[in-house]
C-alpha cells in the first residue's frame, strides 16, 4: 500500500514540478543564446538599439 502512495506522489508532484523547472531553464538558456546570436548576426542595425 505504501508503494502505491509513493508512486502517486511522484506522478502528481515530483514529475510535473521537475518538468516545469527544466522547461523554464531550457527556455531561459535558449532565449539567452538566441538573443546573442541575433545581435551578432544583425550587428550595426538600427533595430538593435530600438529593441533595448
Amino acid at each position: 500500500m505504501i508503494g502505491a502512495i509513493i508512486i502517486a506522489v511522484v506522478l502528481v508532484v515530483v514529475i510535473p514540478v521537475g518538468v516545469a523547472l527544466s522547461g523554464g531553464a531550457i527556455a531561459g538558456t535558449l532565449g539567452f543564446f538566441l538573443k546573442k546570436e541575433g545581435e551578432a548576426a544583425n550587428e550595426g542595425s538600427e533595430l538593435i538599439e530600438l529593441n533595448r
